[in-house]
């Protein structure tokens, strides 16, 4: 793919001033910042783009031989070529004085804090909690700074956080930096340890932390807690604590995302002559009517008494599933009784059209 001209990339003419150029890329620099766009591979090829444009326009010798000879005279490949030799941190040590103090960009240049890493655990929810969200207070082992622990400034790159290296290319003597391999970017080495204290300074600890679980969560989902994980060593930003939601199965009510389903079983004299029968809720009981000559298969919506949306988009309902129980044993004056009425008109099945298929009935409720 051609590269694109230097101009048309930061969006300027050709007679540009040096400052309409630095203005135009401190634009672009901040509009296609990393750090303000986490994971965006596009926004970061931009980012490279423009450094390499402003690298080769803000130089007067190289912009000169550029407007003469075009890529050409940059060596066939343009300045040093962000795209594939430079990192961001390369770009943000020789750039970072145009950030203006954006997102950290020339703060990259110096010691940066190390975060520290993450803790998962799993936390089990019944479905009332669930419903109508909880509070958990959890005991979790974490890592934490050494009491009496102290730091010293990095001798290997002296509190930079980098070790900066000069380069001699065709286009001049090039600065490239690259993350202190001793400190790891901190800036910082152990001082004083206490014994019990490992290479970074950090001693494990129970700590007892209190999560908030908001209400609709479901199996797998994972909440993040921020700053509640591991210390950051050398001082720097703890991690996050991952809790993962298991969900405890309820013994009557069955879920299917925000909706609830319920199978309710009814005697026959009940199904045929109806009746006030008491049906659980998530949390309490409801009392229900049943029409006389309620058909097994029946199912009965109770609207919102579901379970919430976890972002906010409404409650769900509870399904009522109706059937009708078969005795298994009977005695011979029962089998006497229906016996007798076997034969009555009132006995025999006669579906009539509007007893929809049980297929049809689940459809039309969530139409």
């Amino acid at each position: 793919m051609a590269k694109r001209d230097y101009y048309d990339v930061l969006g300027v003419s050709r007679s540009a001033s040096e400052a309409e150029i630095k203005k135009a890329y401190r634009k672009l620099a901040i509009q296609f910042h990393p750090d303000k766009n986490p994971d965006d591979s596009s926004a970061e090829e931009k980012f490279k783009e423009a450094a390499e444009a402003y690298e080769i326009l803000s130089d007067n010798q190289k912009r000169q031989r550029y407007d003469q000879f075009g890529h050409a005279g940059m060596g066939g490949g343009g300045g040093q070529g962000y795209g594939g030799g430079m990192n961001m941190d390369d770009i943000f040590s020789q750039f970072g004085d145009i950030f203006g103090g954006f997102g950290g960009g020339g703060g990259r240049s110096s010691s940066r804090k190390v975060k520290g890493s993450n803790l998962r655990i799993r936390v089990k929810l019944n479905l009332e909690e669930i419903a109508f969200g909880t509070t958990k207070k959890i005991k979790v082992f974490k890592m934490a700074n050494a009491d009496g622990v102290t730091y010293d400034t990095c001798s290997t790159c002296g509190g930079s956080g980098q070790i900066r290296r000069v380069q001699q290319t065709i286009l001049g003597a090039m600065q490239t930096a690259s993350t202190c391999n001793v400190c790891n970017g901190a800036g910082k080495s152990i001082k004083d340890r206490p014994k019990d204290a490992d290479a970074y300074g950090q001693v494990r600890k129970e700590e007892t932390v209190e999560i908030k679980i908001p209400a609709g969560v479901g199996e797998g989902m994972t909440l993040n807690v921020s700053g509640k994980g591991n210390a950051g060593p050398f001082g720097g930003v703890p991690g996050d604590l991952l809790v993962q939601i298991e969900e405890e199965e309820h013994s009557e009510l069955k879920r299917d995302g925000i909706h609830l389903y319920y199978d309710l079983y009814l005697n026959f004299v009940d199904a045929a002559m109806g009746a006030s029968i008491e049906i659980p809720l998530v949390k309490g009981k409801a009392q229900i009517k049943i029409e006389p000559g309620t058909q097994a298969g029946k199912i009965l919506r109770l609207k919102g008494k579901g379970l919430p949306d976890v972002n906010g988009y409404g409650t769900g309902d509870l399904m009522v599933n109706i059937n009708v129980w078969t005795p298994q044993k009977l005695s011979s004056e029962e089998k006497d009784m229906l016996t007798r009425l076997r034969e009555s008109e009132n006995f025999k099945p006669n579906p009539s059209a509007k007893d929809k298929s049980f297929f049809q009935r689940v459809k039309e409720m969530f139409q």
